[in-house]
C-alpha cells in the first residue's frame, strides 16, 4: 500500500462533482447486512460525507488504529461515538487510507475495514440474523435468571473492575449524591441506581428506604411496583426485608421484566421512575367491651318473678 496522501484540491473538486451523481440514486449508498463475527466488512468512507454505522444493540467498545475521536490526535479517519448508543459516524481524513475498526457488542467482536473512497456508503445498518435474534430475545426469563441479575447488580463495582466483559451488554446509571426522591410522608424512597439487562428485558433498581419516624414501618417486600407515566409495572423479583427500622436507611433491590401483557418493555434507563411501596392497612382499634348484662333474681322455686 502506498503511503497515504493528503487530500488535494483536484480530489476535492472531484468529490464535489460526484455529489451531483449521488443525488440521483441515494439508495445505492445505504446498505443493510447481517452481523457475522467471522467476516470482515469493507466500508468505503469519504472526507466529504459522513458514514453512519448502526448496530442492533449499544456498542460496548471500539478499538481502532489511526482513528481520532477528538480531531486533535493525528489520524487517518475521524470517528464520532456517544457512550451507550448503538451507532457511530466516520469519515476519512487522508486519501487512500485504510484501517480496521473492531467493534464490541457484548461478548462478540465485529471487524470493519475502513477505506477512503470516492463512492462512500452513507448508511450501513447491521442486523442480527433472524435465528440469532429469536435465540437472544426469545429466551424465557426464569426465577433463577432473575436471581442472577440481582446478584450482578449487587456486585457491580467489583465485577466492573475485575470482569468488565460481564457488563458489556448492561446499561447503567447511578444518581450519586443526587438520588431521585419519592416522599411518602413518614418515609422516603431514594432511587440510587438503575441497571438494564437488554436480553432479559429486565430493569433492576437499587433503592434506599429512609424511615423518618421513631417507629418501625412495615411494608410488603414482594409487592413493589414501578410507575412510568401512566403505566405501572409490577415487580418480577425483589430483595427487601419488609421492615424499615426507626430513623434509619435500609437498602432494597427490585426488578421489573417485560410488560403486564407479556411483551417486551424495552424501557430506557433515562425514564422518570416512581417506585411504589405497598404497606399493610392500619390496624383497627379493638372493639369497646360490651356492658355486662344485669343478673335477674330467682325465687326459691327457680322461676323468674
Amino acid at each position: 500500500m502506498k503511503p497515504p496522501l493528503k487530500i488535494s484540491l483536484a480530489a476535492a473538486l472531484q468529490c464535489l462533482l460526484l455529489g451531483t451523481l449521488w443525488a440521483g440514486d441515494e439508495n445505492a449508498f445505504i446498505q443493510e447486512v447481517e452481523l457475522d463475527d467471522r467476516r470482515v466488512y469493507e466500508v468505503p468512507v469519504s472526507a466529504f460525507r459522513a458514514t453512519t454505522i448502526s448496530f442492533p444493540t449499544p456498542v460496548s467498545a471500539i478499538q481502532a488504529a489511526w482513528v481520532t475521536a477528538d480531531g486533535k490526535t493525528p489520524g487517518w479517519f475521524h470517528l464520532e461515538h456517544s457512550p451507550r448508543t448503538d451507532f457511530f459516524s466516520v469519515r476519512s481524513l487522508v486519501r487512500e487510507a485504510r484501517t480496521n475498526v473492531n467493534v464490541r457488542l457484548g461478548s462478540e467482536t465485529y471487524v470493519l475495514l475502513l477505506k477512503d473512497s470516492d463512492a462512500p456508503l452513507l448508511s450501513l445498518v447491521f442486523k442480527h440474523s433472524p435465528d440469532k435474534k429469536v435465540a437472544a430475545l426469545g429466551k424465557p426469563v426464569t426465577p433463577t435468571t432473575l436471581l442472577g441479575l440481582l446478584d450482578k447488580a449487587k456486585a457491580y463495582p467489583v465485577l466492573k473492575a475485575s470482569s468488565p466483559e460481564v457488563f458489556e451488554e448492561i446499561e447503567y446509571v447511578a444518581f450519586g449524591k443526587e438520588p431521585r426522591v419519592m416522599d411518602y410522608g413518614d418515609f422516603e424512597v431514594r432511587l440510587e441506581e438503575v441497571f438494564r439487562f437488554n436480553i432479559e428485558d429486565t430493569l433492576v433498581f437499587r433503592i434506599t428506604l429512609r424511615n423518618k419516624t421513631k417507629k418501625e414501618i412495615d411494608y410488603y417486600p414482594h409487592e413493589f411496583s414501578v410507575r412510568i407515566g401512566e403505566q405501572v409495572y409490577s415487580q418480577s423479583i425483589s430483595d427487601a426485608s419488609g421492615v424499615m427500622p426507626p430513623t434509619s436507611d435500609s437498602v432494597a433491590y427490585l426488578a421489573i421484566t417485560g410488560t403486564p401483557t407479556g411483551g417486551r418493555n424495552d424501557l430506557s434507563i433515562k425514564n422518570e421512575f416512581t417506585i411504589l411501596v405497598s404497606r399493610p392497612l392500619p390496624k383497627e382499634p379493638p372493639p369497646a367491651p360490651k356492658p355486662a348484662k344485669a343478673k335477674t333474681k330467682k325465687n326459691k322455686g327457680g322461676s323468674k318473678k
